[in-house]
């Protein structure tokens, strides 16, 4: 499952992609308790963050999951893009916002997250 974690450059910015695109619940699981590894070592308030929940399943511990690590996460992401949300529930959503203190910008494909994300 690590070759759904990776790191590229997009505009001559390094952006942490997560892949969770067409995974069943305990694959989003086992992935996103993964993003800690890529994330916590990048300096505090640098982590450019991708999501992709594109097809993705989800039930109560993945969502657990979610939302702690955005948690863990949070000193350390300066901006973070999720792609395919239409996948994960409107309350979950909500719920990961309200519970992590963070801002999670939405949109349609990759290319859209990517040149958000690399814009300063």
């Amino acid at each position: 499952m690590q070759e759904r974690i990776r790191l590229i450059t997009h505009h001559g910015k390094q952006i942490v992609v997560v892949d969770l695109s067409n995974c069943s619940a305990r694959d989003v699981e086992t992935i996103v308790r993964s993003v800690p590894e890529y994330v916590t070592t990048r300096p505090l308030g640098s982590v450019l963050l991708l999501a992709d929940f594109t097809g993705a399943s989800f039930d109560d511990e993945a969502m657990r999951v979610l939302k702690e690590t955005a948690v863990f996460n949070k000193p350390h992401v300066k901006k973070s893009a999720w792609v395919g949300a239409e996948s994960l529930p409107e309350v979950f959503q909500q719920n990961i916002k309200s519970f992590s203190r963070r801002e999670f910008s939405k949109f349609r494909n990759r290319l859209e997250a990517l040149e958000w994300l690399a814009a300063d």
